[in-house]
């Protein structure tokens, strides 16, 4: 039995450590907001944040992370996950949408800790985030509305 502190509610869950935890989420709790792409942490779909940090749900395995403070897109909250919300939405980031809960997870971390950021900032901070769609003008464009509203 392991149990998972995701979105500030404890879950045990009856599975393998090794399980990813992307798998328990969109599987087990029907948490279908972070989003599986490339299962090789490689495209940034399911990126949540756990302890904080981002970090890649498909390479991240759930006995690795019991104990630990998991928020999902469900669960993002606070002025940094409002102001990138309301930039996403004012600047009309979304185009397919697929990618974009890994891409406002990544953009909440960076701005969670740099709520200044440069255009290198933003693109070392979001590098690994792939959009199929091309929005990626429009989110850096986002991430810099996100940080003007916060300051």
């Amino acid at each position: 039995m392991i149990t998972l502190t995701i979105n500030g509610e404890a879950h045990d869950l009856d599975v393998d450590p090794e399980m990813p935890l992307l798998w328990v989420l969109r599987d087990r709790l029907n948490m279908t907001g972070t989003k599986f792409g490339c299962g090789a942490a490689q495209c940034g779909a399911c990126t949540v944040h756990v302890d904080g940090e981002a970090r890649r749900s498909c390479s991240t395995m759930v006995g690795d992370v019991s104990g630990s403070e998991i928020t999902t897109i469900e669960g993002i909250s606070g002025k940094v996950a409002q102001a990138v919300q309301t930039a996403w939405q004012k600047l009309d980031v979304v185009q397919c949408g697929y990618c974009q809960s890994g891409q406002i997870m990544s953009a909440i971390n960076l701005l969670t800790y740099n709520q200044a950021p440069t255009d290198d900032d933003i693109n070392a901070s979001m590098e690994g985030n792939i959009c199929r769609c091309g929005t990626y003008q429009r989110i850096r464009a986002a991430i810099h509305e996100a940080a003007k509203s916060l300051a």
